[in-house]
């Protein structure tokens, strides 16, 4: 039987110190730092270990992060669901590059994820499972490319794709396995312009067995980038998503071979977009950010191309403004976001008008829980920043949430899994007439940086449950906190 959430976070301090301590151990290793959700970049220039004049160089990430979660899943205090609990989570990540010449770079990466003292089941991604795969080739890829001399560039094999935002594809740096892909990416290089074109396979993590792509699942597009429009970044991508049946081992059904986690229902979907962001320190403390996509296609109602197709029309947007006080002491920023995105109208009509949230990086941008994804939404968003040190920041951020349709589902931060698809009686939700406010959100996050390669954050997040819980079931408040500490070399 689980104990409370709270009896068990005192059992992870215990443990999360010594992991620290592990984490500490590895500073001999260096290499290049990887990107933060909390800020869009942080860099290291040169790594600490590093031979024969930058041939071979490695690099090194150790994290540790220790949760605790109440009725995340279900807003139900009278239950307690394998959820509702506290644990650590690890993820060690050592890479090799080898650059025998400018133009060329052969890059590997292994990682190992662990989830500790955790009652969920210990496949990966099942029912939130954030363990489980053990020293397992994250990336592997060769690059060509000199820019400085030549302006094309070509990176081939097992390689993060994230562009803009995230919204819509990224390596989801909060999520304790990331995302790779199999892929090919051809990059055009020039002042102020960048143009990339990919095609490639998302891997697929598994329990106990080598990570590789899903053959089913397969993405190809274009992301094009410049700085010569006025004080922003103007982007500009289409994405093109085929995605069939389950493979044979993926399928969760299958009690024997089932080793990864489920990635959404078939569907041939099309993506275009844009995205404009003000260029920091540009308009005198203000800022500003824009992104809007439009989706056609099909889609199937089940996880198999045997179930109804649904021709898709979607969109979505999101507008985010905000003013930093440069000259006050601790530099404020205020800023309002709005997020939305379209949900199914009328499931009968054989149209999906649900905006597929593709292959995204959520946690920062929709609620620190993780509820809620760029789909069937309406967020509206309140956000205080301030730095009480050079090393420390602060964040408050108040959302309100409301469903864009309650005939359809409410989507969970992976952009697919419905957070509640039946009501206690068994009818479904879409059919009942309740109402689309889902609830608010107030999230608080500390971000420390003591050290140049060491992160330390904290937050708390509270969920204060809404009309639509109420009305298709239990409507408990929900919880969440966490303590994280990252060593990038």
């Amino acid at each position: 039987m689980n104990s409370h959430p709270l009896q068990r976070a005192a059992i992870l301090t215990r443990t999360i110190i010594p992991s620290g301590i592990f984490a500490l151990g590895i500073s001999a290793f260096a290499g290049p730092e990887a990107k933060s959700d909390f800020k869009p970049e942080r860099k290291i220039e040169q790594p600490l270990l590093s031979f024969a004049d930058g041939l071979v160089q490695f690099d090194v990430e150790a994290r540790a992060r220790a949760e605790v979660r109440n009725n995340n899943r279900d807003f139900d205090d009278s239950i307690n669901d394998d959820n509702d609990d506290s644990w650590l989570i690890t993820r060690f990540r050592l890479g090799l590059a080898i650059k025998p010449a400018r133009w060329l770079k052969l890059y590997a990466q292994m990682q190992d994820t662990r989830e500790i003292d955790s009652d969920r089941p210990n496949i990966p991604g099942v029912r939130g499972t954030e363990g489980g795969d053990e020293f397992d080739l994250r990336q592997g890829y060769v690059e060509f490319a000199d820019y400085q001399e030549f302006p094309v560039g070509l990176t081939i094999g097992r390689q993060p794709l994230s562009y803009g935002d995230r919204r819509v594809i990224a390596d989801s740096q909060w999520a304790n396995f990331g995302r790779t892909f199999d892929a090919a990416k051809l990059r055009i290089q020039a002042t102020r312009f960048s143009l990339e074109g990919f095609v490639g396979r998302p891997v697929q993590i598994k329990e106990h067995v080598f990570d590789d792509s899903d053959s089913a699942d397969n993405v190809a597009g274009l992301y094009g980038s410049t700085e010569k429009v006025g004080r922003q970044t103007t982007d500009l991508y289409y994405i093109y998503r085929s995605k069939d049946d389950l493979q044979p081992d993926l399928d969760p059904t299958n009690k024997v071979d089932a080793r990864g986690s489920y990635t959404g229902n078939p569907q041939r979907v099309s993506t275009i977009g844009t995205r404009w962001k003000s260029r920091a320190g540009e308009l005198s403390g203000w800022d500003y950010g824009l992104e809007a996509a439009v989706q056609w296609g099909e889609v199937w109602t089940g996880d198999r191309a045997t179930t109804p197709r649904l021709d898709q029309r979607a969109w979505a947007m999101h507008l985010e403004g905000g003013y930093t006080f440069e000259k006050a002491t601790w530099k404020p920023r205020l800023g309002l976001e709005y997020n939305y995105a379209t949900g199914d109208k009328d499931p009968k009509d054989g149209e999906s008008e649900s905006f597929q949230n593709l292959y995204p990086s959520n946690h920062e941008k929709y609620g620190f829980i993780d509820e809620f994804s760029w789909r069937n939404l309406h967020d509206a968003r309140f956000q205080m920043n301030v730095k009480p040190a050079k090393t420390v920041d602060v964040e408050l951020s108040y959302h309100a949430f409301w469903l864009a349709e309650a005939t359809d589902y409410w989507y969970r931060s992976n952009g697919f899994s419905p957070l509640r698809t039946k009501t206690p009686d068994g009818r479904d939700v879409r059919t009942i007439g309740a109402r689309c406010f889902a609830g608010h959100e107030i999230d608080f996050v500390v971000k420390w940086k003591p050290l140049k390669r060491l992160n330390i954050d904290a937050g708390y997040s509270h969920f204060f449950a809404g009309d639509y819980l109420r009305d298709t079931g239990p409507s408990d408040d929900a919880d969440f906190g966490y303590v994280q500490t990252q060593l990038l070399f």
